[in-house]
């Protein structure tokens, strides 16, 4: 019970930072994206476990080594991914907002 306690607590101290955070930046109270929040306490706590395994396994934590070894897993996905949206033709707004040479005219 006490681990599962400790990961709820830690994603609702995520997704706290995640609202201050976007406090800070100049939202106000009311407007606070709470599911961005979510994801912020969601992602990090999966990187805290991480952080806490590879200080278990090395008995210290080298971020250069796991920002490399985290990149290493996520762009590849990243590059299939946009690959797939420009060989279908898809134009969604988000990625028009991101790039907007996308845009079809």
């Amino acid at each position: 019970m006490l681990p599962v306690m400790l990961i709820l607590g830690l994603i609702l101290f995520g997704m706290l930072v995640g609202a201050g955070a976007q406090l800070i930046l100049g939202k106000s109270a009311k407007r606070v994206d709470w599911t961005l929040a979510l994801v912020a306490g969601l992602v990090g706590s999966f990187v805290g476990g991480l952080l806490i395994k590879e200080w278990k396994v090395r008995g210290r934590i080298n971020s250069s080594s796991f920002l490399i070894r985290r990149g290493f897993k996520i762009w590849p996905q990243y590059y299939v991914f946009l690959m797939a949206l420009l060989l279908t033709g898809h134009r969604s707004s988000p990625l028009v907002q991101v790039f907007p040479q996308w845009e079809r005219r």
